[in-house]
């Protein structure tokens, strides 16, 4: 869905932007496996906005819930609330395993060229930097899920060439290589959301391409913060800045609270 490029009088902040970009990729009569946060956002907006039937997931097992008070945690009681199913971590990996969820919603510390993430370690493995939270149900999501759509800001630290560890597979590397490992065939990634842009991958090298910049944002200044060769489709649109509506029902009804933005 695509929001009219209008002149927004609100000023917003870099959480509300990355909510409303990733809000509008997500389609009515569809799953998403989404975590709290961002993703969590998203979703309730999209419900409000344009999919009122959009079918949220959380990993621990709660399936539809109604999002009317937001959660603190992926099994916090209120990711149960109303939902049209309670069940556990296995058996939302099972579900997205069978083919029945369209959207998985990723974060990461580092990402590549194929959409490869890493959120475990930075630096050597043995003797890392950084000991990160790891996978959680990342690396089952991004195996499974038709779509998967990682939520990152962006800066060469995050887009590199080579990523220190492969936490969640994307293309690998690169064409057929999903196919190779057992994945099955028409998963992975299919958008990156920063706050410079919005990324795809190119149907037959499977790299990572640039399809629309963010408000105010230059391709030569996604560019100069992407770690590796980012491909530039023929049209680079300009995302719309965050509506006037968007930012209404983001801060009065879903975040009303001021939990997360």
């Amino acid at each position: 869905m695509r929001v009219e490029n209008t002149k927004n009088p609100l000023e917003y902040n870099p959480s509300e932007l990355l909510i409303c970009t990733a809000a509008r990729l997500m389609n009515d009569f569809t799953t998403a496996i989404i975590g709290t946060g961002i993703p969590m956002l998203a979703a309730a907006l999209a419900q409000r906005m344009h999919a009122p039937n959009l079918v949220a997931i959380f990993e621990f097992g709660g399936i539809g819930p109604v999002l009317d008070q937001l959660p603190l945690a992926v099994g916090g009681e209120r990711t149960f609330h109303q939902a049209v199913s309670a069940l556990g971590l296995c058996e939302t990996v099972e579900t997205a395993q069978r083919g029945l969820v369209e959207y998985g919603f990723l974060g990461g510390a580092q990402i590549d060229q194929y959409g490869n993430l890493n959120s475990t370690i930075i630096g050597d493995y043995q003797h890392p930097k950084v000991r990160l939270p790891g996978s959680g149900g990342g690396n089952d999501f991004g195996s499974h899920c038709w779509r998967t759509i990682a939520i990152m800001r962006h800066d060469k630290r995050r887009f590199m060439d080579k990523i220190d560890f492969i936490t969640t597979p994307g293309y690998l590397s690169g064409p057929g290589a999903r196919e190779t490992a057992g994945l099955a065939p028409g998963t992975g990634p299919y958008r990156v959301v920063s706050n410079l842009g919005v990324m795809g991958f190119h149907p037959q090298s499977k790299q990572m391409i640039l399809l629309a910049t963010q408000p105010g944002v230059t391709i030569e200044q996604v560019l100069e913060n992407t770690g590796f060769e980012l491909l530039i489709a023929e049209e680079v649109e300009a995302n719309a800045a965050p509506s006037t509506e968007e930012l209404r029902i983001l801060r009065d009804e879903v975040d009303r609270d001021r939990l997360y933005i």
